[in-house]
């Protein structure tokens, strides 16, 4: 039985707690979970330079999973677009039972081995691109089907799993496996292993989206302004590396028709934002390089 299913002592007689209590018990197991994702930044190091390799080639991510590990694998992959302004299809996340299951549950779709394939065919993956499969169980049908299909055809895999020894690790090139343990509520890996899949998920784009060129130290440089935050988020960059005044940083962002990477470029070497792209696309857009 995988440990995720087993009772927590911690827990126990959980429902004569005062509402304190409760609180005070989930914060406790809570606090764990960084330091044992902490313990597997080997295998996170893996599966990221697993994905750079693929990135850097002209492939995409696909995560694929079941309930709470399909949802936050779309999480994940709907961030990426306004966070890095990727292409839309760069990073994607596909759940078991399509986008309704994303608000509410579909039954049996975990269970069916031949439907994870079906949805890789369905989403055009291809032997360019990385599957990493997502599952707290570590046994999910729909997972292992999709990463059977996915080694079938020649692609990259990898896997996240919250159990040791998961049967999805013996599907993937660069198995995760987080060991959170029992979980406060028996079997609700919503908790615990929702918190560390998040974690490690955040760590896997962001430090592939550094390595590919897409933040300048540690800088959103390539934000898409889409709104009135991001908009004053990019001005503020503009503002820190070209140590210039906020009218001054506006006009560069509006001159560089809202790319904030051209603006800094335009306003460190006094140039227009033609040259600023060309510079970029010389250094494969890694604004530091531009700028040296």
């Amino acid at each position: 039985m995988p440990s995720t299913e087993n009772r927590n002592i911690n827990s126990k007689d959980l429902d004569l707690k005062s509402t304190r209590e409760i609180i005070e018990i989930i914060n406790k197991e809570d606090q764990s979970i960084a330091k044992k994702v902490g313990q597997k930044i080997g295998e996170i190091e893996k599966l990221v330079d697993e994905l750079v390799r693929v990135l850097n080639r002209g492939g995409r991510l696909f995560y694929i999973g079941a309930g709470t590990s399909g949802r936050l694998g779309v999480l994940d992959a709907s961030e990426a677009l306004p966070t890095f302004s990727v292409n839309p299809n760069l990073i994607n996340g596909i759940i078991a039972g399509g986008d309704k299951a994303l608000r509410n549950p579909v039954e049996n779709a975990e269970d069916n081995e031949e439907m994870g394939k079906l949805d890789l065919i369905k989403n055009q993956f291809t032997k360019e691109d990385m599957l990493v499969g997502i599952a707290s169980s570590g046994r999910t049908p729909y997972v292992i089907g999709a990463l059977k299909y996915a080694r079938e055809i020649g692609a990259s895999t990898g896997s996240l799993s919250c159990n040791l020894d998961s049967l999805i690790s013996k599907y993937a090139d660069c198995p995760i496996e987080v060991d959170t343990g029992s979980e406060i509520l028996t079997g609700s890996t919503r908790m615990k292993a929702g918190t560390a899949t998040k974690m490690v998920l955040n760590i896997i784009s962001t430090t592939a989206m550094v390595r590919i060129g897409k933040v300048y130290d540690n800088l959103m440089v390539d934000v898409r302004v889409s709104n009135k935050k991001l908009r004053k988020r990019a001005i503020s960059i503009i503002k820190e590396v070209c140590e210039v005044d906020e009218k001054r940083a506006e006009k560069l962002l509006n001159e560089s028709q809202n790319s904030v990477k051209c603006a800094i470029l335009m306003g460190l070497k006094d140039i227009k934002r033609d040259e600023a792209l060309n510079i970029l696309k010389e250094n494969d857009g890694f604004l530091r390089r531009g700028i040296q």
